[in-house]
């Protein structure tokens, strides 16, 4: 008895909030075109791991609108992602340009790289020091004297 009534209320629930995020009308292919690329391109400030195209917040909703009625204005895509930015920091952008502010997010992996290449150089050397004479020499082989 119970099941038929959990899997309408389970069908229900997905169909409104499929419903609420429903997708908009555009006058013309390049309006909607320039709209996809623009919601795939900024970043969900709630989710921050999604673009607004596959995130389902409130506020990527919201978002989505705003770049919606840009597009509908005939505002080009640099003035939509300077708004957006303007409103929100570069944060808002998939990829943020480089500079000062932006250095370390960008510099990061490979500082990250670097610095874990030294810090396993310097423990292997640390253990080649610290091993006895005799271990090092199983391990490395006697040294040749000529």
């Amino acid at each position: 008895m119970m099941r038929p009534f959990c899997a309408t209320a389970a069908l229900a629930v997905v169909l409104s909030a499929h419903a609420s995020d429903a997708p908009f009308d555009f006058s013309d292919a390049a309006k909607e075109a320039q709209y996809r690329r623009l919601v795939t391109e900024l970043r969900c400030l709630v989710c921050q791991n999604q673009n607004l195209e596959d995130s389902h917040a409130t506020l990527a909703r919201d978002l989505k609108e705003q770049v919606y009625e840009q597009v509908n204005r005939g505002a080009s895509d640099e003035q939509i992602v300077a708004y957006m930015v303007d409103r929100y920091g570069d944060f808002v952008r998939y990829r943020p340009p480089f500079k000062a502010s932006t250095a370390l997010l960008w510099m990061g992996p490979l500082l990250m790289i670097v610095g874990g290449g030294i810090a396993v150089f310097r423990t292997i050397t640390r253990y080649r020091r610290a091993l006895p004479r005799e271990e090092s020499d199983a391990v490395h082989g006697p040294e040749q004297k000529s």
